[in-house]
């Protein structure tokens, strides 16, 4: 049950028989045209854009349209009062009863309240972490995993067919150096002083793969030649390396779909195949770049390079895809990659990327672009820095790690509910302060204690209910009077329930899982002042002398519940009964 879209409905409806009616023109687009809370609650219940959008198109002043649909509006019975203001927007008030019926429709839905299907089944790859096989994974990662899981969660509550990927950086020199790093504990395992020189990974968490290797390979590979052991350990490492990873996302309560790795790409005429599809378009040529800003000539080096032309899909620059020595550059085991996504027949596909991937927004949408001939949208999401406090100071370093803050360190800290409803209380873009002491505080300033506290609040009067002997299961609060709910801090906290679906469909559409953690705190203080009005306002408590009158304020309180549950859900956090 959606109530905006059911008033949206009848918006259109009254357009379409004013239209029928002649008071306006035929063939009129209502595509744009918007139902949503108004900015002002002292408006109304629910503001459209309708005599707006109309206005061009119909020939017609906005508040001539405004008040004619103002009186077909309010001949409906949903409809308490309509309102012409300003240029012409429309403030609608809707009869108490429509507001109250909410509660049992909630309750009769359950965890499908707010579920939409606006995704239409559609194909939505979402590439998330993809982190280099070469360590644990570290804070950052953290707050780019919780994302795209949380973002997957999301798109499949709202329709779509999503699919959780993992792109596997093995391919580039960073694998050579955990191979050489790995030889080194390789060495230590056998009584050997390891040489961790400059440039290799020097963390603790290499020592077991040492050990790991001398179990496997005995002594055979000591004082070899790199040449003799690089691959053998490359591939081992790796492997230990991703099973670490797959440890770690579990840890925060991430599963992957599909682990896809670049390694897999080379020599396999998968590069080849992508770039020679794109020269068939004639966007693949031999050139010579500008410098690039900021660059003098005398710092610059032009050399010929095979080079992809994405300025004709929205790039800045043409890129190159194969370097004067005949090697790939980074960029063309990429094409290749978000090639096969669109081979699989993703509709739609989204990157979540670190921050410094900035640059590399443009040419990737580019060559989506020219690979699916349009047909596939990317949407690449950026993840800022996380900044750790600790006791008022910036927390740095991980003895097991080498050189930075563990995903491990985090969750075994808070755990994996804190660590991600934290994660998610700032939108991708903006960077996030992460402190130890204050996701932990019990405080307003607190969302996650905020929230996870509103849902043991209702949880508490369900039991004080049941204790009292009064029916509490969902059947029973369905039929409960809820007419009784009349008080205006009541009708208000139905009003926020009535939000969650279209909340859902447009964290959904903009891809912005951010909103979710929003609006929960915004619903949680809602239901937490009703409850402290209580104090001063007996009338309002949850539990009543009158078995019906309480019944129907549980009832309120199990539909926060319900929305508190799924909206935890899509975040990826369990909704606690009680605070400890």
């Amino acid at each position: 049950m959606n109530l905006f879209s059911e008033i949206r409905s009848l918006v259109t409806g009254a357009v379409a028989a004013m239209t029928d009616a002649g008071e306006l023109p035929a063939g009129l687009d209502t595509a744009a045209i918007t139902v949503e809370p108004p900015r002002d609650a002292a408006h109304g219940d629910m503001a459209t854009n309708a005599a707006m959008v109309l206005a061009k198109p119909a020939g017609m002043p906005p508040r001539a349209i405004a008040d004619l649909l103002a009186a077909r509006l309010a001949a409906d019975p949903r409809i308490a009062g309509v309102e012409a203001a300003g240029p012409g927007f429309l403030n609608i008030r809707l009869q108490p009863g429509v507001w109250q019926a909410l509660v049992p429709a909630v309750l009769g839905q359950g965890a499908d309240y707010g579920r939409s299907a606006i995704g239409a089944g559609s194909k939505v790859n979402v590439e998330f972490v993809s982190a280099n096989p070469t360590g644990p994974m570290h804070v950052g990662h953290v707050r780019g995993a919780v994302v795209g899981d949380a973002l997957a969660r999301l798109l499949a509550f709202a329709g779509w067919d999503v699919t959780r990927e993992y792109y596997i950086n093995d391919g580039g020199a960073q694998v050579d150096v955990l191979a050489r790093s790995a030889y080194e504990r390789y060495r230590e395992a056998h009584g050997l002083e390891p040489e961790i020189r400059e440039g290799l990974y020097p963390g603790d968490y290499l020592i077991p793969v040492g050990e790991a290797l001398k179990e496997t390979y005995g002594a055979a590979f000591l004082d070899k030649p790199e040449s003799e052991w690089l691959i053998t350990f490359r591939n081992f490492a790796s492997h230990r390396m991703m099973q670490m990873i797959r440890e770690d996302l579990a840890s925060l309560g991430v599963t992957m779909d599909v682990y896809s790795s670049e390694k897999a790409l080379y020599g396999t005429g998968k590069i080849e195949e992508a770039i020679e599809t794109l020269r068939g378009m004639g966007l693949i040529y031999e050139g010579v770049l500008e410098p690039p800003k900021g660059k003098t000539l005398e710092d610059w080096e032009p050399r010929q390079q095979t080079l992809f032309r994405s300025t004709a899909h929205g790039d800045d620059v043409d890129r190159p895809v194969q370097k004067s020595d005949g090697g790939w550059t980074y960029f063309a085991p990429d094409i290749a990659y978000h090639y096969d996504k669109v081979q699989r027949g993703f509709d739609q596909l989204i990157d979540i990327f670190g921050a410094d991937h900035g640059g590399y927004v443009k040419r990737m949408k580019a060559a989506v672009a020219a690979l699916s001939g349009g047909r596939v949208p990317l949407d690449i999401k950026l993840i800022q820095l996380v900044k750790l406090w600790k006791n008022g100071e910036p927390f740095k370093m991980s003895k097991r790690a080498g050189t930075f803050v563990t995903l491990r360190d985090v969750v075994e800290q808070v755990g994996a509910d804190v660590t991600r409803f934290v994660m998610l209380t700032r939108k991708n873009d903006a960077a996030l302060d992460f402190d130890f002491d204050k996701v932990l505080e019990q405080s307003k300033d607190n969302p996650v204690f905020y929230v996870q506290y509103a849902n043991a609040r209702i949880n508490s009067v369900l039991r004080k209910a049941a204790e009292a002997e009064v029916a509490v299961d969902d059947a029973t609060l369905a039929i409960a009077d809820v007419a009784l709910l009349d008080h205006p801090a009541e009708l208000e906290l139905i009003r926020k329930i009535a939000e969650w679906p279209r909340l859902v469909e447009i964290a959904a559409k903009g891809n912005e899982p951010h909103r979710v953690a929003f609006y929960l705190y915004e619903l949680a203080s809602d239901l937490h002042s009703l409850w402290n009005r209580g104090n001063d306002e007996p009338s309002l408590r949850f539990v009543q002398a009158d078995i019906g009158t309480t019944q129907a304020k549980i009832a309120l309180a199990r539909a926060v519940g319900v929305v508190i549950s799924a909206g935890l859900g899509i975040l990826g956090v369990t909704p606690v009964e009680e605070m400890r």
